[in-house]
C-alpha cells in the first residue's frame, strides 16, 4: 500500500507584522545584510541636538542647492568674486570675472520670485581693476598689456 500525503492545512495569512518579521528574518539568513555600508562606524550627527529639518539641510547639502534668497545669494556671490579676483594674475581675468559676476547679477535682479528685491548694482569694470592694481602693485606690475 502506499502511503497518501496528509492534507495540509490551509495557510492563513500572516499579519502584516508577522510577514514583516519573516522576511526580515528570510534576508538575514540569506546574508542580505551583511557588509552593509556604515557598518560599524558611528551614526552622523547622533550626538548632535534633535533638529525637525535634518532631511532638508542634508538634502540641500547632498544637492549642493542654495537656500538663500536671491537677494542674499547674489550679495554672497559678489564677496566671493571679488575675493576670487584678489587672487587673479592678469587683468583680462578680472574684467572677465567682473563681466560674469554683473551677468549674474543681472539674472538675479529680474528673475527674483521670492525673498526681499535685489538691490545689489553691476560692478564697474575699470573701479575694480583700479582696486586690484592698488591692493598690490608690485605684484601686478608684469599684468599690464
Amino acid at each position: 500500500m502506499t502511503e497518501q500525503p496528509k492534507p495540509q492545512k490551509p495557510k492563513r495569512p500572516l499579519s502584516w507584522n508577522l510577514l514583516a518579521e519573516e522576511r526580515i528574518q528570510d534576508a538575514q539568513a540569506a546574508g542580505e545584510f551583511d557588509n552593509l555600508p556604515g557598518f560599524g562606524k558611528p551614526i552622523p550627527g547622533i550626538d548632535e541636538p534633535h533638529d525637525e529639518l535634518w532631511w532638508v539641510k542634508d538634502k540641500l547639502k547632498r544637492e549642493q542647492i542654495s537656500s538663500l534668497p536671491p537677494a542674499l545669494a547674489i550679495r554672497l556671490d559678489v564677496e566671493k568674486t571679488l575675493m576670487r579676483i584678489g587672487r587673479v594674475a592678469m587683468e583680462a581675468d578680472v574684467r572677465q570675472e567682473v563681466a560674469l559676476l554683473n551677468e549674474r547679477i543681472h539674472k538675479a535682479s529680474f528673475g527674483t520670485t521670492w525673498g526681499p528685491p535685489v538691490d545689489v548694482v553691476p560692478l564697474d569694470a575699470d573701479e575694480v581693476v583700479g582696486a586690484w592694481k592698488a591692493a598690490s602693485p608690485a605684484s601686478r606690475a608684469g599684468s599690464e598689456p
